[in-house]
């Protein structure tokens, strides 16, 4: 049997449901849980390779939803990297305590984008509107053995909500 003309491969494709090109069809996000992290006010760093650099520590908050629910436990943090243009690099680690007690580690790195104006206003601590700027992270756990392993066998993506004392993240499974 021979292979298939290019264009009987592009109408199989397409009869897949899937766009010229896509190897696979896109993944679909499920809701999770949302964190609201409490944060106290940075600790400016200074100017470093290029970018305003700072720390945010974590506090506390609360977790909700249908996967998990639980506090975030103080400490840990958000450490920053404001760039020129309007991006910041975010890198937050942190734990979470579920409602059964398991402690589950949090790494979370992503970034925000957002106009020089808006930056200015986030790193401010004023409250923008979320519409106002793109907030998205990757996030792994680490969990300790029981109930939450399936926090390692699923990709969980967040989008972010800055707040003048708080961040909300909803966390969706990419499945």
């Amino acid at each position: 049997m021979g292979a298939l003309s290019p264009s009987l491969a592009l109408a199989a494709i397409a009869g897949a449901g899937m766009a010229a090109g896509q190897s696979a069809p896109a993944p679909t996000l499920t809701y999770a849980f949302s964190a609201r992290v409490e944060v106290a006010a940075p600790v400016e760093h200074g100017e470093i390779d290029g970018a305003r650099k700072r720390f945010i520590p974590i506090t506390g908050g609360t977790v909700t939803g249908p996967r998990l629910t639980g506090t975030v436990l103080p400490g840990g943090g958000d450490w920053q990297a404001i760039h020129a243009g309007g991006v910041t690099r975010v890198e937050a680690r942190y734990f979470l305590k579920a409602s059964d007690g398991a402690v589950i580690g949090i790494h979370n790195v992503g970034v925000r984008v957002a106009s020089p104006e808006v930056t200015d206003k986030i790193a401010r601590g004023e409250k923008v509107a979320p519409d106002s700027y793109y907030f998205r992270s990757a996030a792994t756990f680490d969990p300790p053995p029981g109930a939450h392993q399936w926090l390692l066998s699923k990709v969980l993506v967040g989008r972010g909500i800055r707040m003048p004392d708080h961040v909300v993240i909803d966390f969706y499974i990419v499945e």
